[in-house]
């Protein structure tokens, strides 16, 4: 333990890392390994494009809105503090650990969970998702496998099954509404720490 941290001691605000995301010190080494493989230029931030050495997101029919998380609409880069609060939203959620009211809800709550989902939707970050943010993720998802009619009709029967206010769009608390059902903690967990 004493070797996992000393190197933890080389990673700045490990201790706060852990305690805001509940990774252990474990995976915080881990991700700061995976980190720096993706940083080749050693700038110690990561572009867009250094994303692309990762297989699965590359494959991924929504791999860019996924990349395109990683960073805020004026920031071209993300450090490593901001990399790993960014994939906490894919941790496990776990039953046990208790929160105070103080701290704010983690990352991998299935709020946290469902928040970030509804990001990768609303792209121009007005707090709705409109019909064609909606219609551009089915294109990317279903390609050539349904007609524009059908992407259509899928992303109008969506809409009008979650518009509650019936403005035409979809905010959070109506994606959240919808979602209630889905076991989103399991659909977003990613078990790329062991």
């Amino acid at each position: 333990m004493g070797s996992s941290s000393s190197s933890l001691n080389r990673i700045p605000n490990a201790q706060e890392l852990m305690q805001e995301t509940g990774f252990s010190a474990a995976h915080i080494l881990r991700l700061h390994e995976r980190f720096e493989f993706l940083d080749v230029d050693q700038r110690g931030e990561l572009r867009p494009e250094d994303f692309g050495a990762i297989r699965e997101l590359s494959s991924n029919p929504v791999g860019d809105r996924i990349v395109g998380a990683f960073f805020s609409p004026r920031k071209e880069t993300v450090d490593f503090a901001s990399f790993v609060r960014i994939l906490a939203h894919f941790c496990p959620t776990e039953k046990t650990r208790t929160r105070d009211g103080a701290q704010p809800e983690p990352a991998h709550s299935r709020t946290g969970k469902l928040k970030f989902a509804f990001q990768m939707y609303d792209q121009d970050r007005d707090g709705k998702i409109s019909r064609e943010e909606l219609l551009q993720v089915l294109r990317a998802m279903l390609e050539m496998q349904v007609t524009e009619e059908q992407l259509q009709s899928i992303a109008e029967r969506a809409i009008r099954e979650a518009d509650l206010d019936q403005d035409d769009a979809i905010s959070f608390d109506e994606f959240r509404k919808s979602l209630e059902k889905v076991d989103i903690e399991h659909k977003m967990s990613i078990r790329f720490l062991r």
